[in-house]
């Protein structure tokens, strides 16, 4: 079984993900042997911050051990080809996370026949929207169900996976973006042939949007992005998260999944109000990626 994005598991095993890692929050010490002589492989072709940090962390409080090797040091598809790779560390590892520029080489990892866990990719970045639901399920634990969720930027990795978690838990979402800076339409086809039931709007005009509890916002220039900073800014600055629409939104929580460029995307004052879930969002990153994996092998031992 592999988590190469949240279409790789039900809104049930979803619902499971995030009910473990909640006890694993509220128990620290809990499942410390779930992955006893284990070790998982970490291969960055991106650098990282929170995605390596939480990740090394949460493998070790698994009672694994985390082998970080970054693009310099394996070079994917130059010195070898991914499947080769892929096939190599099979012979010493027990599961792969991956961190990539491609969503097709972790399916050439796959070839390595053991789990392999997607830890951002072009499409998708499914541990970071576990962590968002999480998020969103301890600040309104009533039902996530009522929440009016904005997301507004670029429709890219981040907001694709935030959509098919929306979808698959029946989420109400909507999703403002600059014209021609949506999701993609192969995405999109994929989520609506999955759950042509959902409840996501798009759109790209944000005065049309009158009401949100959580708004949701990315940078507007992804890493490694060629497009130039200046036009960029000249045509997401309308979709900036700020005061005003906050306030206009009568918005209670604001999330963004790190990094920011602050007072690019989102203001100073925003992100650091008392209402921003930002650090709440990466910690839980901890909590999450350890039930992800947790649950893999659970799957795959049975």
């Amino acid at each position: 079984m592999h988590l190469l994005s949240l279409f790789d598991v039900t809104a049930v095993q979803i619902r499971h993900i995030l009910t473990l890692a909640g006890y694993m929050k509220a128990h620290p010490v809990s499942f410390q042997h779930s992955l006893k002589n284990k070790s998982i492989a970490m291969l960055f072709e991106k650098p990282s911050l929170r995605t390596r940090v939480s990740f090394e962390v949460g493998i070790q409080q698994l009672g694994a051990q985390p082998i970080y090797l970054d693009a310099q040091m394996v070079e994917p598809g130059q010195r070898e080809s991914v499947e080769d790779i892929a096939r190599n560390l099979a012979c010493w590892t027990h599961g792969i996370v991956a961190r990539v520029f491609k969503h097709e080489t972790l399916h050439k990892l796959k070839a390595a026949g053991i789990p392999v866990v997607n830890a951002l990719c072009d499409i998708h970045h499914p541990c970071q929207t576990l962590a968002d639901l999480l998020t969103i399920q301890e600040r309104y634990p009533v039902d996530m169900k009522v929440v009016d969720i904005l997301y507004v930027g670029e429709g890219n990795n981040v907001c694709q996976s935030l959509m098919v978690g929306a979808a698959a838990l029946d989420l109400k979402l909507t999703v403002i973006c600059p014209e021609g800076y949506g999701p993609q339409k192969g995405f999109l086809d994929e989520l609506n042939a999955r759950y042509p039931e959902h409840r996501i709007q798009l759109g790209n005009d944000i005065s049309k949007v009158d009401h949100a509890d959580v708004i949701y916002t990315d940078t507007w220039l992804s890493m490694g992005d060629k497009r130039d900073y200046a036009e960029t800014c000249k045509i997401f600055m309308p979709y900036q998260v700020n005061r005003a629409l906050v306030k206009r939104m009568q918005a209670t929580t604001v999330m963004h999944c790190l990094p920011a460029h602050r007072n690019d995307e989102i203001t100073d004052e925003v992100m650091d109000s008392t209402i921003s879930a930002v650090l709440q969002q990466a910690e839980n990153r901890l909590y999450v990626q350890k039930a992800a994996l947790h649950h893999l092998f659970e799957e795959i031992s049975q």
